[in-house]
């Protein structure tokens, strides 16, 4: 028995929460497959974030995973910003649009959001999940005392210490393989830049948490190999844009079935964040400028990717994606999690 036998899940297995891709319809059909879906609010209102958990409710009675951004609060900078909207003038009028003129702050960190707060202890989903950074003490204590289990992402051993001694249940070990956004809590910091194997090594030696591994898995040998590293289970992102379930549109599914699934890359510039995304028009953009904070410099990419998608353009989507990426299959999610079973047993079985 492990640690994450307590869900009762037949395969050691996390949906990764992907916000913007991730669905109730997808998180419903993992769990009942008898992984753990996820679904990622973060991106969205507490009530927004009700509905999508009702959702998932309507569709499973299974154990399924909230997750949350924690990210700092941004500094709003005027000139940064103006500056910003003047470097990517020039692809705004590739696309005959001009720059938005001012820039928004579109998403709220967890951490200044009461209500999201407020609305988590009222239906109390069974796990909860953080991106970015943690809460406050007081937080983490009062939906630990809802007996709601705690997790938050790690890309270091230094913020795996944090997320120990604040109480968290369990460590997601993010590799820097892992597509979407860096869960590193300081952008501006030091990046050692560990992958999969030596994180997830690293964590499970080093602190007494349950470790998740992910980052570059997406078949059953993964799963295998993150759990003779000593891992709890995995978690996989990119192994499931690809089902009708997700969210992801259908040039977001072309790109990960072509060339550009080979070269994945990490940049700031879609979002202000560093963020792993299959290669494409965005991350080959090279600039001097430096993005204003996450989320604000999100709010320009995304008015760009609207105007260039009004043109039937798609190169500049924010196209997250693992280095996995060419190993994806498309089939619905039950059949997936019954696969990477299949596989995992047949490693086992070896």
């Amino acid at each position: 028995m492990t640690w994450f036998d307590r869900f009762g899940c037949s395969v050691p297995l996390i949906q990764a929460p992907m916000a913007g891709v991730s669905t109730p319809a997808l998180a419903a059909a993992v769990c009942e497959a008898g992984a753990m879906g996820s679904i990622g609010v973060g991106a969205t209102d507490a009530a927004g974030a009700r509905s999508m958990i009702a959702a998932v409710r309507a569709g499973t009675g299974r154990a399924f995973n909230v997750n949350l951004f924690v990210h700092r609060s941004p500094q709003v900078d005027p000139a940064r910003e103006a500056a910003w909207l003047a470097a990517l003038a020039p692809l705004f009028a590739e696309v005959g649009a001009t720059p938005p003129a001012t820039l928004r702050t579109i998403y709220r960190s967890f951490a200044d959001d009461p209500e999201m707060l407020v609305m988590l202890l009222e239906v109390a989903p069974p796990v909860v999940s953080f991106h970015f950074g943690l809460p406050s003490a007081e937080i983490i204590a009062a939906l630990r005392a809802r007996g709601i289990v705690l997790l938050a992402t790690a890309t270091s051993l230094a913020e795996a210490r944090a997320i120990e001694t604040a109480g968290i249940d369990g460590v997601v070990s993010q590799g820097i393989e892992a597509g979407g956004h860096r869960g590193i809590f300081d952008p501006d910091g030091a990046d050692d830049a560990l992958g999969t194997v030596a994180l997830t090594r690293l964590l499970v030696r080093e602190t007494r948490l349950p470790v998740i591994a992910a980052g570059g898995i997406m078949d059953g040998a993964g799963i295998a190999a993150a759990r003779d590293l000593g891992a709890v289970a995995a978690q996989l992102g990119t192994a499931f844009i690809g089902c009708p379930e997700s969210a992801a549109d259908a040039a977001y599914r072309a790109a990960l079935a072509g060339p550009g699934a080979y070269h994945t890359r990490m940049t700031a510039a879609v979002s202000g964040r560093p963020a792993r995304a299959l290669a494409n028009r965005f991350t080959a953009l090279v600039t001097d400028r430096r993005p204003p904070d996450y989320p604000i410099a999100y709010d320009a990419g995304k008015a760009l990717h609207a105007a260039a998608r009004a043109r039937d353009e798609h190169g500049f989507g924010a196209q997250w994606a693992g280095q996995g990426a060419p190993l994806a299959r498309a089939m619905p999610a039950a059949a997936l999690v019954a696969t990477l079973r299949a596989e995992l047993e047949a490693c086992r079985a070896g």
